[in-house]
């Protein structure tokens, strides 16, 4: 087991953190809100203690040895329920220092107007953590005791009095300018510049800290973050290692680089990850880790708790290379779907076949800059050479099911949808992540449990090995290693699209007979 983190041994003298207090009082009003427990007076684990009272600790003056918090662990180890926690103890609980009293000891008071935020880019990431903290203030002593009046998305005073807990993303209405007393930020390995997480970080820093708001600051969650996404999660412990001292920031993980394929080092690894977690499945949490479904980093990162660099690769060669088939290649006149990722300039515009009898993958066509000429600027896909590899596809097989990543070529798929039919040619835009992630995940257990083929294009092969993954809410999606970097992945893209074409034309009934005209996507 590693601290990787700057948590201090130990845990502050008595007169040094409101945690000690803060602890009695959490256990005394809050319930445990799911599994056998349910109903009982809340506990935490020893480290979630010792978390709470660094957290908690104060100098000599009263004031926050930490600014603020940041605690990265594995999945699964606890960390939504002890934001809950936190929520309902900064809302109702006595957390901020009063005065010392004749025998040194600090006295704690409660915030006079709290406004605690859970913060996310979304409404519905919000939604863990609020069925968590109505589950432990529902008929728990705080209830009736503080008068709450717990909605689903606000919770607050009966009585009207000031005060609540409520819900902010970074489409929220006084995001900007509001003077929150206690936010929590939660995965934030998922706050990227893409889906405005690093606005809202920003702005809730500020709001934390405005003059005139003493004692108010955030706690984030996160799991080991991808360092190829530049998240909050990645500021932050970069930060740290930079040798600022403003933040707490608790790590436990597992010993760097384990082999995966070693049965009891991923046992001891994952055991040193989830501490006294005594409700983590080690056993279970083994077969996950060793799943073929789950990638290198997705084990290293969420699991272990380790940043691995370089284990975020989608596919293993070893795996690929086992889905190799030289012996039966794809005729003219077979059934095929087709995958399409187009550019215009910089990636590349690629066209890819997968035969629907047995998931088959082929090249039909590849447009990429030629090595000689240096810039971007210099060169454009040939849109007349797209199209007639377009044509030669339709005329050379038979097409059933055709998807196509619209941008930069909407006019050129609405005629093939018109020219083609409009139950074989549909848009597939692979910015929407809950589809894409779906598709990404079939064809890479295809792969796995070998039910895809290919037929050993060098160029498929190359742009299928590059794709690194990208976690987002939804599961996993493929990317570059770098966002400029000059490895393309564009084919692996069109290969995927292929794929869920075959699989949708299967389900629609097209690889015995052809239906009539059904409605697309």
């Amino acid at each position: 087991m590693s601290q990787s983190g700057n948590l201090p041994e130990g845990v502050p003298a008595p007169n040094r953190s409101l945690g000690y207090g803060i602890i009695r009082w959490a256990q005394r009003y809050i319930v445990q809100p799911d599994g056998d427990h349910s109903g009982e007076p809340w506990r935490f684990t020893p480290e979630q203690i010792r978390f709470i009272l660094w957290m908690f600790s104060i100098d000599d003056q009263g004031k926050w040895l930490y600014s603020d918090a940041c605690l990265r662990r594995a999945k699964g180890w606890g960390k939504t329920p002890l934001l809950a926690a936190l929520c309902i103890i900064e809302f109702i609980g006595p957390c901020r220092f009063s005065h010392f009293d004749e025998n040194g000891m600090p006295v704690a008071k409660t915030v006079p107007l709290p406004l605690v935020q859970i913060a996310a880019t979304s409404i519905d990431q919000c939604g863990q953590t609020l069925d968590m903290l109505r589950g432990m203030l529902a008929e728990s002593p705080a209830e009736a005791e503080y008068g709450l009046d717990i909605g689903k998305h606000l919770i607050q005073f009966n009585d009207g009095r000031p005060g609540k807990i409520v819900p902010v993303t970074a489409s929220s209405r006084g995001l900007e300018g509001g003077r929150p007393t206690f936010v929590i930020m939660d995965e934030t390995h998922h706050w990227v510049d893409s889906n405005q997480g690093t606005y809202v970080f920003e702005t809730l820093d500020r709001n934390v800290h405005k003059p005139g708001n003493p004692g108010s600051r955030w706690v984030q969650t996160t799991n080991a973050y991808n360092p190829l996404e530049n998240s909050v999660a990645q500021r932050i412990h970069e930060a740290l290692l930079s040798g600022s001292q403003r933040y707490l920031y608790d790590c436990i993980e597992a010993q760097a680089d384990i082999d995966l394929s070693d049965d009891e080092a991923v046992a001891q690894g994952l055991r040193d990850a989830y501490g006294d977690s005594w409700w983590a499945d080690i056993e279970g949490l083994v077969e996950t880790v060793q799943s073929p479904l789950t990638p290198p980093g997705v084990a290293y990162r969420f699991y272990l708790n380790n940043i691995q660099e370089n284990a975020d690769g989608w596919m293993s060669k070893a795996a690929w290379e086992a889905c190799l088939d030289e012996k039966d290649p794809v005729r003219p006149g077979e059934q095929i779907a087709v995958g399409f990722d187009g550019s215009i300039r910089g990636d590349s515009t690629g066209l890819v076949g997968a035969r629907l009898r047995d998931g088959k993958l082929f090249l039909l066509g590849l447009w990429e800059r030629p090595e000689h000429v240096k810039s971007d600027d210099d060169w454009e896909v040939d849109v007349l050479s797209v199209e007639a590899a377009v044509r030669r596809a339709f005329e050379t097989y038979k097409v059933e099911w055709m998807y196509c990543d619209p941008p930069y070529w909407q006019d050129a798929i609405g005629r093939w949808a018109i020219e083609y039919g409009d139950d074989i040619v549909y848009e597939y835009w692979t910015n929407k992540p809950t589809r894409m992630v779906n598709a990404t995940e079939r064809m890479h257990s295809a792969v796995m449990v070998g039910d895809l083929k290919h037929d050993g294009d060098p160029k498929i092969t190359q742009h299928v090995l590059n794709c690194v993954t990208r976690e987002v809410p939804q599961g996993l999606l493929v990317c570059k290693n770098t966002p400029r970097s000059k490895r393309k992945i564009d084919l692996a893209v069109c290969s995927i699209l292929a794929y869920e074409a075959r699989a949708d034309a299967i389900a629609d009934g097209r690889l015995n007979r052809r239906r009539g005209r059904v409605v697309g996507f």
